[in-house]
């Protein structure tokens, strides 16, 4: 009963005309970050980068290197940004609508329903984030060919470069780790279209908090306190690209965002449960 009802929820979800908003939207962004690395100032600023360590940096202009340059910048952000809409949406609209209401005339329980979304809430983070990573690849390979790997994440200290086969091996194994850490904005998304508000209202608030979580961690008096904020942990997916990859520091970081994602989820729930949406 479960699965038919998560196939359910699948279906509305994606035949919403605002959840694939965000598909459309990184293929326009990618294509304009690709044109812009076009221009021969913004060349040169890349080959400094990589030329101030004593590499040439025509060798590692590759597709891998302009997907992960896309990954880097925009998918936090963008990314963000069409999740809080999906999940905010995901209860809220519902309830809006008066559709919620006639769910529960049928002899379903609260709990079946909001698992069921959850779990299409999921589902698009995952569809989402495979979206943009194949997508990005795809355009970044016709552009550059294969080379070998540059990754630049200064705020993680990150600078790594790579062979063709190894960048592009740990280039896809950082996808499902990325889809975990933006299942930090869907839950929390999620929570918020529990809560008995607009719709845009839990969008608005999940962005609110997201940003400033994000404004924070970037202060540097705050550098000593970093890893208490949300986003600390869910930049955990770049370590898949250090040279030696600490498992223990990844495990450590996804379970504790394992643990915020359950605790939203159970507030959620909690709240689903004692709201009255029959009088």
């Amino acid at each position: 009963m479960i699965f038919e009802a998560f196939k359910g929820e699948i279906w509305k979800l994606f035949a919403r005309k605002r959840t694939h908003i965000g598909f459309a939207a990184f293929v326009g962004v990618e294509l304009l970050i690709l044109f812009l690395l076009q221009l021969d100032r913004v060349k040169a600023g890349f080959a400094r980068v990589i030329e101030r360590n004593g590499y040439v940096a025509a060798e590692y202009l590759s597709g891998v290197t302009l997907a992960l340059i896309i990954l880097l910048w925009t998918v936090f952000l963008l990314g963000s940004l069409f999740l809080a809409l999906v999940a905010g949406d995901m209860v809220a609209k519902e309830v809006e609508d008066g559709t919620l209401r006639m769910m529960l005339c049928r002899p379903v329980s609260r709990l079946r329903i909001l698992l069921a979304k959850y779990a299409a809430v999921a589902v698009y983070t995952l569809s989402l984030v495979v979206f943009i990573g194949a997508t990005a690849f795809l355009t970044g390979f016709i552009q550059a060919g294969t080379g070998g790997v540059f990754v630049f994440a200064p705020t993680e200290g990150i600078f790594a470069l790579y062979e063709w086969n190894e960048g592009l091996l740990r280039y896809v194994a950082s996808l499902p780790f990325l889809a975990l850490s933006l299942m930090t904005v869907s839950s929390l998304g999620f929570l918020l279209s529990c809560l008995p508000m607009k719709p845009a209202a839990a969008t608005i608030a999940t962005l609110t908090l997201f940003f400033v979580d994000t404004i924070l961690r970037n202060i540097p008096y705050f550098e000593s306190v970093r890893e208490w904020f949300l986003t600390s942990r869910m930049n955990a997916w770049l370590l898949i690209f250090e040279y030696r990859i600490p498992w223990d520091k990844i495990l450590e970081n996804y379970t504790w965002l394992a643990a915020v994602n359950l605790t939203f989820l159970i507030a959620g729930m909690m709240v689903f449960q004692q709201r009255d949406f029959k009088s």
